[in-house]
């Protein structure tokens, strides 16, 4: 039995006991994670999802959080521009085999959903006791904004300015 699931952006065709990588999840060493986007599950009955198979899923066992090889963009301006420039990029990657392919009774299992790009999630701490004078002053509420006066108000309160005179001219003799 196979499988193909999405993740990342990209599709992979999985079996059982194989191991992939693919764009960082949120899971540490050792978690079992489970893929809820199945696009098709093959076998004796071949199922295609429209999009998506309801139910189905993919379980896996995540082995290690790694780099992938590092990839190298040089870009060379020819002839009278003489300049180049060299950016380097190591991709994070999850490091993952396949331990299980659900047809259906996906819900139902307890198991973490793999969520991409990020680190593992830390335990929430309890919550604060004293709140700082930062948050006590964002948490209090503001006043009503005032209404704005009509047009003809406005211009009855301020007299308009006088323009400057420019200087003369015949005064640079």
């Amino acid at each position: 039995m196979f499988a193909v699931l999405k993740t990342g952006g990209k599709q992979y065709r999985v079996q059982a006991g194989d191991v992939l990588r693919v764009e960082r999840l949120a899971a540490e060493a050792g978690e079992k994670v489970q893929f809820n986007e199945i696009l098709m599950v093959g076998g004796d009955t071949p199922v295609v999802g429209l999009p998506l198979v309801d139910g189905a899923a993919v379980q896996a066992e995540v082995i290690d959080q790694i780099k992938g090889d590092k990839v190298i963009h040089f870009v060379k301006r020819r002839r009278k521009h003489s300049s180049q420039r060299t950016k380097g990029h190591r991709q994070k990657l999850t490091l993952l085999r396949v331990t299980d392919i659900l047809a259906s009774g996906a819900d139902a299992t307890g198991v973490k959903a793999a969520i991409g790009s990020g680190k593992a999630p830390a335990p929430e701490a309890a919550p604060a006791a004293t709140e700082t004078p930062k948050a006590a002053k964002a948490a209090k509420p503001k006043a009503a904004a005032k209404p704005k006066a009509e047009a003809g108000e406005a211009a009855a309160e301020k007299p308009k300015r006088a323009a400057r005179k420019k200087p003369a001219a015949e005064a640079q003799e």
